[in-house]
């Protein structure tokens, strides 16, 4: 290579130059002050024994490695990787040293935690060097403890396997402005989001981000291609692929919105909390004094808001919860949840019928038939403290991923209030975007009558939930366990709902209200007139076991109301016959663009 510089250098500086270009471009360099015809420096670099600049070249491409070819990297790529090193590292030392504190990972091992091992692996990350000549105006690294330090501008993204599941994967670096972000972040995150809509693969977003960095606010904020386009690609992506999410710190204010957006949210116990704005906040606009987990921690929304799916003990805890749900899930809505091989249930179906009592007040757990129908160790409940009224979980029966959406006798006797309605609407949406086949088991008294459950939106919700029910076209099986009073037997699937199969249980029922409340409404006034308390309760005996018989599952399947009743102990078999049977099974809505309702 030859170069020509000005005349007014002098040799040393020639031969620096010549010196630094060639160990940049690996070629020798002579270097010409004007307008001399003879170079002032001329710098080679030593060459191994059968080098030279084009060695190797035409010849095997592992001759390197059997020792034809023994060129190292040049200065050039040893100052790239000291970069990418000192990127490694993260933000100010002083951040990282506090995360064992707050018992959290420094993102970059969380990453190795997620990523290593059997069938996983981080394939490569992108924009690793976003932000960087910010933070390297002069072209040095700033000192460890600066906080004009932004290794990748504190938002990791990069391809993954997960446990043999190739995903995209995002991840806050919370040593770096507290995780908060800015222009080159928000502009990886949302490549990683339109890459996923075109792979199909789903997407993992271990959030731990204070929000967005306020001072440097402008040129991503309300862009078109800003914070705000977050919140469009997950619409975008939502029953496309999954999207799950961990929360391990405060997300506040538009860091919120990606967990509630995701389909599944984790939040990890001591260190997680989200909320639309900052207690500091808080009191600035209402004088309301409240702590961070008070005002968005994980037991409000699991108990309170219902946004949190499932509260993670740590961080490994939160990697196996994400392992077992993602088993549950296809990659996309074009393919169908992955099978297992088929394991027996936890206890014997012969139990059912035991456990079920046969008068409609009493109450039981209903997971205790649960686990006589589905496979061992497959039962996986996501929102259990919220509506707990109505379970919703994902299990298997002979190895065939399922949705359960499942009254509950033992709290509030199983009638649906709004939170559980709202729970269940949105599980069976989410089944139904990802193929998930739905197993209802209805037991329940039906929706809650009162005012306080008006004011709460008892009629919104119920509405959600059934339309839900009406719209998901994956197979559907409805059991009648016992009870199956007023609108609960629409919202649970049943006839009129274009079930597969309604089956029944000899102990079930089906009403447009219980005996109790039939016999009060109908016969109140004729039972008022009688004096004599004793016949008074004998004609209420009479007139309750003739309304149980009008009523009883026997007479629905006689005026096949319902398919078929079988008896407990072959539940089982009966329901993975059916799923079977039914698995490819076409069902369209009608043509239009979307319904109303949700």
């Amino acid at each position: 290579m030859r170069v020509r510089i000005a005349a007014s250098a002098d040799d040393d500086e020639a031969a620096a130059i010549a010196a630094a270009l060639a160990d940049h471009t690996g070629e020798t360099v002579e270097v010409y002050l004007g307008d001399d015809g003879e170079p002032t420096a001329v710098h080679e670099l030593e060459r191994k024994a059968g080098g030279g600049s084009n060695a190797g070249v035409g010849d095997d491409p592992s001759a390197s490695e059997t020792g034809g070819d023994d060129l190292e990297p040049t200065a050039c790529e040893q100052r790239l990787r000291e970069e990418i090193a000192d990127i490694l590292e993260g933000g100010p030392r002083k951040y990282r040293d506090q995360l064992p504190e707050q018992g959290k990972l420094f993102v970059r091992d969380r990453l190795e935690l997620w990523f290593s091992g059997a069938d996983s692996e981080l394939h490569f990350e992108d924009g690793k060097f976003a932000a960087f000549d910010e933070w390297h105006p002069d072209g040095t690294n700033p000192d460890e403890e600066t906080d004009d330090r932004l290794p990748a501008d504190g938002l990791i993204t990069a391809a993954a396997t997960f446990e043999g599941r190739d995903v995209h994967v995002m991840a806050n670096d919370y040593t770096v402005k507290r995780g908060s972000m800015a222009a080159k972040g928000v502009e990886k995150f949302l490549r990683m989001q339109q890459r996923a809509l075109k792979t199909g693969r789903p997407v993992f977003y271990l959030m731990d981000s204070s929000g967005g960095r306020i001072d440097q606010q402008t040129g991503f904020f309300a862009n078109r291609e800003g914070i705000g386009k977050y919140y469009y690609n997950h619409s975008m992506l939502s029953g496309r692929v999954p999207q799950i999410c961990v929360l391990y710190g405060p997300s506040i204010a538009g860091a919120a919105y990606t967990p509630v957006f995701a389909d599944f949210t984790i939040m990890v116990e001591g260190m997680s909390a989200m909320a639309i704005a900052s207690p500091r906040m808080v009191r600035m606009v209402t004088g309301e004094e409240i702590d961070l987990q008070e005002l968005g921690g994980p037991q409000v929304h699991m108990r309170e808001s219902g946004s949190a799916d499932l509260i993670a003990e740590d961080e490994d805890h939160a990697r196996e919860l994400v392992a077992q749900l993602l088993t549950y899930l296809p990659d996309n809505a074009d393919e169908k949840p992955p099978k297992r091989d088929p394991n027996a249930p936890a206890n014997p179906p012969a139990g059912i019928d035991a456990v079920v009592p046969q008068r409609p007040d009493r109450g039981y757990d209903m997971t205790d038939v649960i686990d006589r129908i589905v496979d061992e160790g497959s039962y996986f409940e996501l929102r259990p403290d919220y509506g707990r009224e109505i379970v919703t979980a994902y299990a298997r029966i002979g190895g065939r991923p399922v949705g359960i959406v499942a009254n509950q006798p033992a709290h509030r006797a199983g009638a649906i209030f709004p939170d559980a309605a709202e729970k269940a609407a949105e599980f069976i949406w989410k089944s139904d975007a990802f193929n998930i086949p739905l197993l209802y088991l209805c037991d329940t008294p039906g929706f809650m009558a009162g005012s306080q459950v008006e004011k709460d939106g008892i009629l919104e919700q119920g509405k959600k939930m059934i339309y839900a029910t009406s719209s998901a076209t994956v197979p559907k099986q409805t059991v009648v366990v016992r009870k199956a009073y007023g609108a609960g037997i629409y919202a649970m699937g049943g006839p009129a709902y274009d079930p597969e199969s309604v089956i029944g249980l000899p102990s079930g029922e089906i009403a447009i209200m219980g005996p109790e409340a039939a016999i009060n409404a109908v016969y109140a006034r004729k039972l008022a007139e009688i004096d004599d308390p004793d016949e008074r309760e004998r004609m209420e005996r009479v007139l309750r076991e003739e309304y149980r018989e009008d009523i009883d599952v026997h007479r629905m399947a006689s005026e096949v109301v319902i398919d078929e009743i079988v008896p407990p102990s072959t539940l089982r078999e009966e329901l993975a016959a059916r799923f079977d049977f039914y698995a490819d099974i076409e069902k369209s809505l009608p043509d239009k663009k979307h319904g109303t309702i949700l």
